[in-house]
């Protein structure tokens, strides 16, 4: 099962990443309702929001699942266009058999099912699903830059979770790995338990960008910056290497970062 709620926020929050494709998948499913897609033309609205708002739900809980399964071996950085493949596949392929109980449940009651239809049924699924995983992957192709706040403004919020021996330090770069982060800091690294995504939204109030996935960067930390096929990597001070993924690369060099 996939757990909605933050790793290392509040307790009760919800993961902005799982809302953010639940809300896409419930946009669609109102897209597809209101032009009546795929020979609905014939139903009320209302019966067509009935059939696709729980479809688009489940596709997009059993997406999550696919996602984050797939994140293991597919760098969607490096491959966006392998990822949005497999991620279709994945989710596609098995939610076809929901689809497909699910329209003889809600519109063919009484006839005998057929593996006919069952099959009929995969092109326009796996079309839906791939918009959706299109959306999902390219979407996300913006870097999340953080700014350094006023001088009277509060420390940012992410300070507070470093360990009591790099508190006051400064805080250079935060790494993703697995459900932790590795926080480098002039005084060392250490990993917290807490996702990236919630990590970002506590670091406003320092100048930095995410440059990677699973990378956040303090600008004032980067000394050099290496650049080749599409990509860079930023040397930090103290010795650190962060890599800058094809998809941010030109987002953070119309900043300045490079």
């Amino acid at each position: 099962m996939i757990d909605p709620t933050h790793r290392g926020g509040p307790p009760g929050s919800i993961d902005p990443d799982f809302l953010k494709g639940v809300g896409i998948a419930l946009a669609a499913g109102v897209v597809l309702a209101f032009t009546g897609a795929f020979g609905m033309t014939g139903e009320g609205f209302g019966h067509r929001l009935i059939y696709w708002l729980p479809l688009m739900l489940a596709g997009a809980l059993w997406g999550q699942i696919c996602a984050r399964l797939l994140d293991r071996w597919i760098d969607s950085d490096r491959r966006p266009w392998l990822a949005s493949v497999a991620l279709t596949l994945a989710i596609g392929l098995p939610l076809t058999v929901v689809v497909w109980g699910y329209t003889v449940f809600l519109f063919e009651a009484g006839r005998h099912p057929s593996v006919g239809r069952l099959i009929a049924f995969f092109p326009p699924v796996l079309v839906v699903t791939g918009v959706v995983s299109l959306l999902n992957v390219f979407l996300q192709r913006k870097p999340i830059q953080t700014h350094a706040g006023a001088l009277d403004a509060p420390a940012p919020r992410f300070l507070d979770r470093l360990p009591l021996h790099l508190r006051g330090a400064t805080l250079r770069a935060v790494q993703s790995e697995d459900h932790y982060l590795r926080v480098h800091t002039d005084r060392g690294s250490e990993l917290i338990l807490m996702r990236l995504s919630d990590a970002l939204a506590e670091l406003q109030g320092l100048e930095g960008a995410q440059t990677h996935r699973g990378w956040w960067v303090a600008r004032d930390a980067v000394r050099q910056v290496e650049r080749g096929d599409g990509r860079a990597t930023l040397t930090l001070e103290g010795g650190v290497r962060a890599p800058v993924s094809r998809r941010y690369a030109r987002a953070l060099r119309e900043a300045g970062w490079y």
